[in-house]
């Protein structure tokens, strides 16, 4: 996996112990919450929105907001974020009514600053290039 410089999943060793504090019912709330900032709300569309002005906005600490988003999407803020935005980047470079806009104008739109991490972000997800699904994806 040379190709944009992305190195396989480390596996984490031990269990950390916040983690298993957290109520199921506390578990359930924050995840609404946190379903609604970053996906209703499209907040995952703001490069600067970052997990510490989650935490804020839905009123719980930070290391709540790591061990529920690690929980329920086996993922961390950044991880679930960039999924966010490919997902959203996928249905773009589909549909033929965003044909006319160019990778970097689709990057930013999603929330991408630069070209290179949003090319690295969709290749990590996807296997191929942002370019490459355009083109076996055509409508």
């Amino acid at each position: 996996m040379a190709k944009y410089n992305i190195s396989p999943k480390k596996e984490k060793k031990a269990a950390v112990s916040y983690r298993s504090s957290v109520s199921p019912e506390l578990v359930e709330a924050i995840t609404r919450k946190i379903i609604v900032r970053l996906m209703v709300e499209q907040k995952y569309r703001d490069p600067k929105y970052s997990a510490k002005q989650l935490a804020n906005d839905i009123g719980v600490n930070m290391r709540y907001i790591s061990a529920v988003i690690n929980l329920r999407f086996q993922q961390n803020y950044s991880e679930l974020v960039g999924t966010l935005r490919i997902y959203e980047a996928r249905y773009m470079l589909q549909d033929a009514s965003f044909a006319n806009m160019t990778m970097e104008d689709i990057a930013i739109k999603v929330g991408f600053t630069t070209r290179q991490s949003f090319y690295a972000t969709f290749y990590k997800l996807c296997g191929i290039t942002p370019k490459e699904y355009r083109l076996t994806h055509k409508q």
